[in-house]
């Protein structure tokens, strides 16, 4: 489990396909208490230490991380957020960020107001009813508040603090970042399914009065 509080920025080095795995290799400060086992987020992707070398993380993604996740077409210097597992008794200053990537959006639009940016990110329309407006979703393994949400589109602000301290202020309209919706979100709209039976013409209350 994480926060989606970005802790420091890596570099991807080098990346490897072995078989069915994805090994890669990040540049990053090491820190002084991480050990092979240990979960990382790496642009939200929660993905296990496999070794550890003074300057850099090596990682090892299955077929399912790579297909979801934009990992498998990033060059080398690609820049990578990372966050270490959230330990129990941690401030959450953020929100529940599993790590369990669902998709990528696109940025539309980035729009400068004074120091700090807005920006609009396209995604998958059937995806919109994990969006809310002042709800939380991770783009790149970033916690952000959804400042409004559309039928394709959400817009996210970000502070000063966030765009120089993340990969963010790298991007630019065109490319593609990892999302992640809110996790209550997800079981909330799953339960709904259940109930209605995933049928758009049947509604709630019908459901819940048959039920």
């Amino acid at each position: 489990m994480f926060t989606g509080l970005i802790e420091q920025v890596g570099t991807l080095k080098t990346k490897r396909l072995s078989g069915m795995v994805l090994a890669v290799e990040i540049t990053a400060s090491v820190w002084p208490d991480v050990k092979a086992g240990d979960s990382v987020a790496c642009n939200g992707a929660c993905l296990t230490v496999v070794d550890v070398t003074k300057d850099s993380l090596c990682f090892e993604i299955m077929e399912e991380t790579v297909r979801r996740t934009l990992f498998g077409e990033m060059p080398p210097g690609t820049k990578i957020n990372m966050e270490r597992a959230l330990s129990v008794g941690s401030r959450l200053d953020g929100h529940f960020v599993q790590g369990h990537v669902d998709g990528t959006g696109v940025i539309r639009a980035i729009e400068r107001r004074g120091e700090s940016r807005i920006l609009t990110i396209a995604f998958s329309p059937e995806q919109s009813v994990l969006v809310t407006e002042k709800g939380s979703v991770a783009v790149d393994g970033i916690s952000l508040t959804v400042i409004d949400a559309g039928y394709d589109s959400f817009r996210v602000g970000i502070i000063p603090h966030t765009w120089e301290n993340t990969s963010l202020r790298e991007k630019k309209e065109g490319d593609r970042l990892h999302l992640e919706y809110d996790m209550i979100g997800k079981y909330v709209n799953k339960a709904l399914k259940g109930i209605t039976g995933g049928k758009g013409s049947r509604s709630l209350e019908e459901a819940l009065k048959e039920w």
